[in-house]
């Protein structure tokens, strides 16, 4: 295959990844439809959450999706207030708390601004993450919680879209590793009213943006092509 044959068919691909699908399953179905093996994506969405996945297509491409994976994100979330979840999101077994004092307006926007900038996480077991060779998530479908060690992140913008108990949009500017689904819970501990990620949106990943993504059923086996672009 000579280089102008390649740069059609190895690149990579903007995904506005849908609801229930994995960002496993995106690359399952990329591979199906363009017949090419070697696809890889640059940072995991979880299945609850949708948005922007990129996608690349062919070896020399997967070799350089380390690049995109330093990138700072951008991801829309709506919060549950009043109630937790052990997944963290709303997948998970949900449990109500009663008899919480309700965050005022003022006390809301206090509470989410404090997370702005240089803090450590604990990662969720609910999670990819591995430890130990083994991901966190295939632990905690047997019931196992290990301890995790917090990891340093950076949370460079966040805004208070709406507010309205139970329900609170953020949008958050944030370096990679950061946890939505945990921020979502960290935000409900702080008010004491407990909080999960109901719905998650990653909108941006360094300069690409999910407006000029395709959905996975738009890329197809005759066109898929046009959407490649290089770095």
């Amino acid at each position: 295959m000579n280089i102008k044959e390649a740069q059609k068919t190895e690149g990579f691909l903007l995904v506005d990844k849908p609801v229930d699908w994995t960002s496993h399953d995106v690359v399952g179905y990329l591979r199906k439809i363009t017949g090419i093996k070697k696809i890889g994506h640059a940072g995991t969405l979880d299945p609850f959450a949708t948005g922007l996945l990129i996608v690349g297509v062919g070896r020399s491409a997967t070799k350089q999706l380390d690049t995109f994976k330093e990138l700072p994100k951008t991801y829309e979330a709506t919060v549950h207030l009043g109630a937790t979840s052990d997944t963290q999101d709303s997948t998970g077994t949900i449990t109500e708390q009663s008899g919480c004092a309700i965050p005022t307006l003022s006390e809301m926007q206090k509470t989410v601004s404090s997370f702005i900038g240089t803090q450590t996480q604990i990662p969720p077991m609910h999670s990819a993450k591995k430890v130990g060779g083994k991901k966190l998530y295939t632990l905690a479908r047997k019931g196992i919680e290990i301890e995790r060690t917090p990891h340093e992140i950076t949370i460079y913008d966040i805004t208070q879209d709406e507010y309205s108990f139970p329900t609170l949009t953020i949008t958050v500017h944030c370096s990679t590793g950061t946890y939505i689904r945990t921020l979502a819970h960290d935000i409900g501990q702080t008010v004491t009213t407990g909080a999960y990620c109901k719905e998650l949106r990653r909108t941006r990943i360094g300069e690409y943006d999910v407006e000029k993504a395709q959905k996975p059923k738009d890329i197809t086996n005759e066109h898929w092509q046009k959407y490649i672009f290089h770095i």
